[in-house]
């Protein structure tokens, strides 16, 4: 039977319990410390040939997002724990589902996630912190009735921002602050309609790199994005971001590294060198680089079984994984590779794009997939010339 996807924009809502007793603004920094942090395993613990273990001896993690059946069902959670070494929460950081009422707080996906990754020698990327999509509906419809003025929405940002990144501080790695705000449009841009910068303007977005770094001085902050490093056809996103970059590294904005999410399709073209070459462009910067949600997408029979139904994407799609991650292995700077879902059988995909799927390393059955043996034989070479001379660890 095909599990239901968490992954996709917008499933989580309303999917949040919230706690029965409630949890207040000033108590939703506390339970989870970073005292409390266990290292049970590290990557020389699991087979030397799987992806975080092959990824370690150059200095990369290879990371996966994860839904909560991810971790509650034992076959998957073997998967997640045997092959990566960095985690995503697929939903679970979103403020959607992390303050499903005003005041009210839902940390039971968040700090099960969290606990996964320490009992497994894991790190966490947050995500996210500031986004458009999967806000509360509270905040949404209290901002458009006017019942949250303007002043009010600065403060509950700020607080949402110290609240969360506070109650994880030291045990996050890397944090996507800010997500998607660029427009596809050549010339591209930041979106002026996009819910913060109708609601707030552009300044919203450096606000939240800096309360952040206030909130976790030792974490990564990062902006992430699709489509920023040529995925498109055009750099005419990347140019955008790459000068907004720039800008607010000028600016003292601490913002750290820039996070691309790697979502291809095998219907269009797609140059590995010039996803290199952008990658490459924002470490002249002096940012780092990661890639983020990374899936090859393609036509399938249907949702089901998600079986390709044109033959060449069976090796469209390990050959366009291979392109990003030599693209990642080729750039010092890379901090980490993570795909969007590592099984075809909760993949956010099918849900979104209709007739298309088959777009992780796993199929429906959690059997490894040409893509994965890919990406362990491009790791794997990589290890054996590279790993005494490189660096990433940020």
């Amino acid at each position: 039977m095909r599990r239901r996807s968490l992954l996709a924009m917008g499933a989580a809502g309303g999917t949040a319990a919230v706690l029965g007793t409630g949890t207040s603004a000033l108590a939703a920094t506390s339970g989870v410390t970073a005292d409390s942090r266990i290292w049970a395993k590290h990557d020389h613990d699991f087979d030397p040939t799987s992806l975080r273990a092959l990824g370690s001896r150059i200095g990369m993690h290879i990371g996966s997002a994860l839904i909560p059946q991810d971790i509650d069902t034992p076959s998957y959670a073997a998967i997640a724990a045997s092959q990566f070494n960095v985690y995503t929460p697929g939903n679970e950081m979103k403020w959607q589902v992390v303050e499903p009422e005003p005041g009210v707080y839902d940390w039971t996906g968040a700090d099960n996630l969290v606990h996964f990754a320490e009992q497994n020698g894991a790190r966490v990327r947050g995500h996210t912190l500031l986004w458009h999509n999967q806000l509360p509906t509270w905040l949404t419809t209290g901002v458009a009735n006017g019942s949250i003025t303007t002043s009010q929405l600065w403060g509950l940002l700020e607080q949402h921002v110290f609240i969360e990144v506070g109650r994880y501080r030291g045990r996050i790695w890397q944090w996507d602050v800010a997500n998607e705000f660029f427009l596809d449009a050549n010339p591209s841009g930041i979106d002026p309609n996009n819910f913060w910068i109708q609601a707030l303007g552009p300044t919203c977005i450096p606000k939240a790199y800096i309360w952040a770094h206030e909130a976790d001085p030792g974490a990564i902050l990062v902006y992430n994005d699709y489509n920023i490093a040529g995925e498109d056809g055009t750099n005419a996103k990347s140019d955008a971001v790459f000068a907004w970059a720039g800008q607010m590294l000028d600016q003292g904005v601490p913002l750290m590294a820039i996070g691309n999410q790697g979502h291809l399709d095998t219907q269009y073209g797609f140059s590995g060198q010039r996803f290199q070459a952008d990658l490459e462009r924002y470490t002249t910067l002096g940012l780092k680089v990661a890639i983020t949600e990374a899936d090859v997408r393609t036509f399938v029979n249907n949702a089901t079984d998600q079986v390709p139904t044109d033959n060449l994407a069976l090796f469209a799609q390990p050959f366009e994984f291979g392109q990003m991650i030599k693209a990642a292995i080729a750039v010092p700077e890379c901090l980490s590779f993570t795909v969007w879902g590592f099984t075809d059988a909760d993949s956010w995909v099918p849900g979104f794009f209709t007739g298309e799927g088959y777009a992780t390393l796993y199929d429906v059955n959690l059997n490894p997939k040409p893509a994965y043996y890919e990406l362990q034989q491009d790791l794997m070479e990589s290890a054996g010339v590279r790993h005494h001379v490189r660096t990433r660890n940020g």
